[in-house]
């Protein structure tokens, strides 16, 4: 079953299913691109690691703080000195929740000339750690830092509405959706694909060496083929809004495409 959206399902995005999705569509790039680069070229599966605190609220890394204090009630008794303190009988103590470190891991792709092993082209799908401050974002932002500042190109696929872009100097730029691609010979001028919900996916060429072919990536063609390859519909509830919430336009565009297909 083909995804019932002409672009980016928003449906998607939802924290629940996105690493999902993520781990499928990563793969669909790379299955769709060694057959067009060997043998010149290899796609490597690459993950990044580093350490978060997952909490209730994903956007704190802070202690909960109850409403009420649980502390000692220091009470004088009439036989003891004023000097002395007795302690009360105890409080019930209430239930918080502390933030526990976990271990992220978020793949990414390396396009590597065979035989020398240079990394000719890196290819990241943003997470929504990378999209929101703390150490995803930090983890992220310095890799980019690092990719941007060698000779290895770079393809950033941003397909979630929520947190903040990625930077680029001059974003006067408002789209739901971006896809960057940096080339290292032509920085710090880059290409931006920016779209908004109701439109497709756009096709665009991966940078590899100079003088070779490069291949036409057609994202919308992966994302539909993931959807229906991992059942994604069958994960998905359209009768009730996606997570992000939606526009007001982009609900009521969403709300009119779903009932036309009778998912709603």
């Amino acid at each position: 079953m083909r995804s019932p959206f002409p672009g980016m399902n928003p449906y998607l995005e939802n924290p629940e299913l996105w690493p999902e999705f993520h781990h499928w569509i990563i793969t669909a790039i790379a299955e769709f691109l060694v057959p067009q680069l060997r043998p010149k070229y290899r796609v490597a599966v690459e993950k990044r690691v580093y350490q978060v605190y997952q909490v209730t609220d994903e956007n704190s890394v802070l202690v909960g703080i109850p409403d009420v204090s649980v502390g000692r009630s220091l009470i004088k008794t009439e036989t003891e000195s004023s000097s002395v303190a007795v302690v009360s009988a105890p409080v019930k103590p209430v239930t918080v929740n502390v933030p526990m470190p976990e271990e992220a891991r978020e793949g990414y792709l390396e396009v590597r000339e065979v035989g020398t092993g240079e990394v000719v082209t890196v290819i990241e799908v943003l997470s929504p750690k990378n999209k929101r401050s703390g150490e995803g974002r930090n983890a992220y932002e310095g890799k980019r830092q690092r990719v941007l500042g060698s000779m290895s190109h770079l393809v950033e696929i941003d397909l979630l509405r929520g947190g903040k872009p990625m930077p680029i100097l001059g974003n006067e730029i408002q789209a739901s959706y971006r896809i960057l691609v940096s080339r290292s010979n032509y920085r710090p001028k880059a290409e931006l694909y920016p779209f908004n919900l109701p439109e497709p996916i756009p096709a665009f060429l991966l940078p590899l060496r100079k003088g070779d072919t490069e291949p036409l990536l057609d994202l919308q063609a992966l994302i539909h083929g993931v959807y229906d390859r991992a059942g994604l519909d069958l994960a998905i509830d359209y009768t009730r809004g996606p997570v992000p919430q939606l526009s007001e336009a982009d609900g009521i565009w969403v709300d009119a495409l779903l009932k036309e297909q009778g998912l709603r």
